[in-house]
Formats: C-alpha cells, structure tokens, sequence
C-alpha cells in the first residue's frame, strides 16, 4: 500500500466509512494545543490490582495548594519513630529475614529448600513457619479478610496500601516457554516463518520464552485462553473494590499481559517503534539528530519535499496527510503531532501498517490476519477498559504497571489513550517510567507534553526497573542494541532527571502527579528537596511514595506520620500460592541487603533502646 493510498483512507475513514485508518485532523497539532478527538477511543478494559489507602489526614485537605510548605525535616534514623508500629517479635522477624536472604546458598536454592521443608513438616506446620518468617514478613495475608488487621495499622500510622493478589502459575520452564510461543507467534508466522518483513526485538524467541528469567520482583503471566483473561479481569476488579472500600484515594495496579494475547502487544509495539524511527530519520535529513524527541521539529514543506522524493506521493496527495485545524499554524511538525496520525479503528489489525524506507510505501506488519486474532485484539482493549470504568466509579486510581521494552510501546500507547479518556477532572490512570532505559527521559518528557498540550491530568509511577538481566541477555543473545543504561550510576542519574522534570511540571501546573516507587533513601532525600525548593506541600496530594511491604519501613513510616502520601504494595494470597514470589523477594532482598546494612543496624538500634528502656513487651498503640 502507498502513502497515496494511504492518504486516501485517512480520507474516506474521516468521511464516515469504518474499517480504514484514519488521522484525526483534531489531532494533527504542531506547536498549538489541540482539541479532543471527535471520537472517544474505544475503551480498555482491565486492570491489575493494586489497592491503596491514603491516611485521613492527606486526603481530607481540599485548600493545600493555597498553604505555604514550611520546610520539612525528616529524620530517617530516628528508629523510635520508624518502627512505632512493630512489636518487638516482629523486629526480630525481620532481622531473621534479611540476614537468611544474604546467605548466598540459602536465596539460591530457596525454592528446593521450601520444597523440603514442606515434606518434612507437614503442610500445616509449614504453613505456621512460612508465616511466621518470609510469608509474615512481605505477604500481609490469605484473602481480604486476613489482611484487614495489617492495612488498618499500617493507615493509623500514616501509611496506605497498595493491594495485590500475588498468586502465580506454577509452570515448568517448558510449560512457559510452549505457552509464550504459542500466544506471541501468530498463524500466519507459523504457516510462513519469515515471510513478514518483522524486526527480531519484536518476535519471540523461544530461549527467553519464560519471562519469569533474569526478573525481581514482577509478577509474570503466560497466555493460556480468553477465559483465563477473563478470570484475571474479575480478579483485579475485586482488588479494585476492595481498595475503593478500604479507602477514598486508593491506588490499584495492573499489567496488560494478564489481560490478552501478548502478540498483539508485540506487533503493535514494533509499528509505534518503526513509526518513530521514520520521524527520526526525517529530522535527520532536516539536520536536527542531535537534539532532544521533544525539540525536533520538522520543517512542513520539506518535509512534503522528503516525502514526495521518496516516492510517496505528489506534493497534492501529501497535503491532504497534514491538514488539520492546528497544523501548520507554525509550520512545523513535532513527534507528538506525528504520534497522533497512529489512530484506533474499527478494525485492530489497519493499525499494524508501517513504513518502508526503501520502497517509500506503507506496508502491513503481517499479511494475514484471522478473524480469532482480530477478535482477541479488541478484548483485551475491552477488558483493560472495563478495569478503567470500575477505577472510576469505586474511586481507585489506576496504576499500569511496566514491562518488557519489546511489550511497552503498545502498553505506554494504551496507557496513553486511557490517560486521555479518563484523566479530565483529575488523574486516574498512572503510566510507570522505568528509569533503567536508556529512553526513559523522552518519553516522559513528550507524554508530559502532549497531556500538557490536550489539557488532562499527567499521572507517572517512577522505578528503576525489574527486566534488567533478562533484557541484557536478551539483547546481547539475539543481536539488537542493549535498551538499559550502562550502569547504577547512570540509572540514578535518569531517575533523578526524570522525577526532577516532573516536580517542576507540577510546580507549573498542578495537572501533574508523581508516585516516588524507590528503595532508595538518596533518592527520596532529593524529593524532599526539590520539594522545599518549590514549596510544595505534602498536603497537595501531588507527590507519592512507595516501598513493598517487608521493606524500608525506616522509610515510609516517617514519611506517613510527617503527613506525605506514602503507600505499602501489599501482596496476599494462600502461602502455598505465593511461594513464587516469596521466591524471587528472596532474590531481591539478597541484592539488597548486601548492598547496604543500615536496615538491620536499624532494626537492632531499635531492639536495644526498648530493651535498656524496658519495653521488653512494647505494643503499638493505635
């Protein structure tokens, strides 16, 4: 198909014909804000569940913007104020925990391990050990009802929840790798390997088949059928209700892949990839690759110019590309403006049209597409719209979690058009950044933009990243170019861009809202910071911070009783069911701990003042 054609398409598309790519001439902006789109986007459903409970005293403020932020210190040695809520017994737990989890034999063979443990003792009286070391210290309990006691501590010392059904297949690695392949290839790939002009990032590949590999802490889950994506659709709505009964600010989570066939993630990822780099090699033509995504601006009529020397089509069939209601008013195009010509149809399988630089035409990313995989595609949009539209009415906003770079371009795109939908009046749906890549600051800085443009709410979750051995070998195995920073430092200092650039967004235009999710005591040090410089208030609600629950209590329990909104991600689920991940927390805290044993010393700083202090028998009160 030619850009001629194309162009036609786009044409009869907006005239009212379906079933055509269209561009949405709404859309089609350069530097001037656009308009909404005409057409609402059909919606995503389905949500992963990760619940939140803001403490009262955050949420209640209406007027924060309007107060001045007195300078906040906080004190994290303080152990006396970090551990208020422990007893003693739990103290001792988790140093019990943290230092089995530096013991290098133990984490590795930890699996094996439990497995003997459970023949010798029995299931019950593994059960009561389980909970009484790794289980009672990072999983809060067995269903809703268990986990109320921990949630509502946690809430009367100033810290929320962040709910997660941490339950996971149990596959072997042929089981994931047979799983994986099956859902990621699809019938046309497998009738005619190679045929289709596909980039290798994009394709699977059956040595990283199981994705559990080279992974901390993030959940996996394998395509089996539609009725399980159902059964997981049903399951993170019930998180979704329980967050929204727990609280009037909660926060759930969801990852796409619990939610529909990964090959549809896959393909449209490669087109939204492909896309991009065009534009890149457009401005690289104009002389602009050595500036920023977000500074690219390419110059209208030579890009006409390009495109028609390129064999695309005369400057007349070009023109009908561009025009819009905004463009052209500065004569200019910006990656943002040439994002939105990627546009939802009727039918999912027009979006997958790329371009060849070669033959200048727009060529299908698969030739055949069957009717099943059309329909698998549109599910999991429904599905991850549903998930949306129960957020929204259970007051729950919504986290999208990350995941691998050859999934996220379609994941962030889709988080994208929700963020659009359903982020009008006040934020909803939260994109997640990972700071490990080497790209992260660009696309943050242009979906800030483009929210800041369309005028909706920006919602982010920062982290540093949880695929980041799976990724390098992956990269390194199959012969594309490593998409993570080269090393710690390097990811600190995205990180710290990143959030930098977003504080100063939100203090510009409270539209912006930021979750701190880090470990890192540097890192939330440097928050405090830039929050003093800005006089941003705790009070506002705009910046969050998250720890996993069993983690860095000397961090989020002074945060939360100084009155900033600081959450626990609170995985539950039966111990028998969540052994894979109290597998890989193991793995986690291994690295962890050995990094650094401030934790510890602070746990047995703690453990000393209440002994000479005499509270051999301390309980919090609450």
């Amino acid at each position: 198909m030619s850009y001629t054609k194309f162009v036609a398409s786009l044409v009869r598309a907006n005239s009212g014909k379906v079933n055509k790519i269209r561009v949405s001439p709404a859309r089609c902006r350069s530097t001037v804000a656009s308009p909404k789109s005409q057409e609402e986007k059909k919606q995503l459903e389905g949500c992963t569940v990760v619940q939140a409970e803001p403490v009262e005293l955050i949420s209640q403020t209406k007027n924060a913007k309007d107060i001045h932020l007195h300078k906040i210190h906080i004190d994290f040695d303080n152990t006396e104020e970090a551990y208020k809520s422990k007893r003693n017994i739990e103290l001792l737990r988790s140093l019990l925990v943290f230092n089995l989890c530096a013991v290098d034999v133990l984490v590795e063979k930890n699996k094996e391990l439990m497995e003997l443990s459970r023949k010798l003792l029995g299931q019950r009286m593994f059960e009561k050990m389980m909970k009484m070391t790794f289980y009672g210290q990072f999983v809060a309990g067995e269903d809703h009802n268990s986990i109320k006691p921990l949630i509502h501590k946690n809430q009367a010392f100033g810290v929320g929840a962040v709910l997660d059904y941490s339950v996971e297949e149990d596959l072997t690695q042929e089981e994931a790798e047979k799983k994986e392949m099956d859902s990621c290839v699809s019938e046309a790939e497998k009738e005619s390997p190679g045929a289709d002009h596909r980039e290798k990032k994009y394709k699977a590949h059956r040595q990283f088949g199981d994705r559990r590999g080279g992974v901390i802490s993030a959940r996996t889950y394998f395509y089996a059928d539609e009725a399980k994506c159902d059964n997981q659709m049903e399951t993170f709505i019930n998180c979704i209700k329980a967050s929204g009964g727990a609280s009037s600010d909660g926060f759930s989570a969801i990852k796409l892949t619990a939610l529909g066939r990964p090959q549809f993630l896959l393909q449209f990822s490669e087109v939204l990839v492909k896309w991009r780099q065009f534009f890149h090699f457009l401005a690289a033509l104009q002389g602009k690759s050595d500036m920023t995504a977000l500074e690219k601006k390419l110059e209208l009529e030579q890009l006409k110019e390009s495109l028609a020397q390129m064999g695309v089509g005369d400057k007349d069939d070009i023109e009908n590309w561009f025009t819009g209601e905004k463009l052209g008013l500065s004569g200019t195009i910006d990656l943002l403006d040439w994002n939105s010509l990627i546009n939802d149809t009727t039918k999912i399988s027009n979006l997958l049209m790329v371009p060849n630089l070669e033959t200048g035409q727009l060529e299908p990313l698969q030739s055949i597409f069957t009717a099943e995989e059309e329909s698998q595609m549109k599910r999991m949009l429904q599905r991850v719209d549903i998930l949306a539209k129960h957020a929204v009415e259970n007051g729950v906003r919504l986290m999208v979690d990350a995941e691998q770079t050859y999934f996220q371009p379609a994941i962030s795109r889709l988080t994208l058009e929700m963020q659009r939908k359903f982020n009008k009046e006040k934020p909803v749906i939260f994109n997640t950044y990972q700071c490990y890549l080497k790209e992260a600051y660009d696309n943050l800085t242009l979906d800030v933009e483009l929210s800041r443009r369309e005028g909706w709410y920006f919602g982010a979750k920062l982290v540093r990243g949880a695929y980041m051995y799976q990724e390098r070998a992956r990269a390194k195995e199959i012969g594309y170019e490593d998409p993570i920073n080269p090393d710690y430092e390097a990811t600190n200092r995205m990180y710290h861009k990143c959030l930098e650039y977003v504080l100063e967004e939100i203090e510009h235009n409270r539209k912006a809202n930021i979750m701190v999710a880090t470990h890192n005591e540097d890192t939330v040090k440097f928050t405090l910071e830039k929050m003093n410089e800005m006089d941003l208030s705790p009070m506002e609600n705009k910046v969050y911070f998250g720890q996993l629950l069993g983690m860095c209590d000397q961090i989020s329990f002074p945060l939360g009783q100084a009155g900033f909104p600081v959450y626990k991600y609170v995985p539950y689920g039966p111990v028998n069911e969540v052994i894979p991940y109290l597998s890989r927390r193991a793995l986690e805290n291994r690295g962890f701990m050995k990094g650094s044993r401030r934790e510890r010393s602070l746990l047995w700083k703690e453990l000393r003042r209440r002994l000479v202090g005499g509270q051999i028998f301390y309980k919090p009160v609450y």
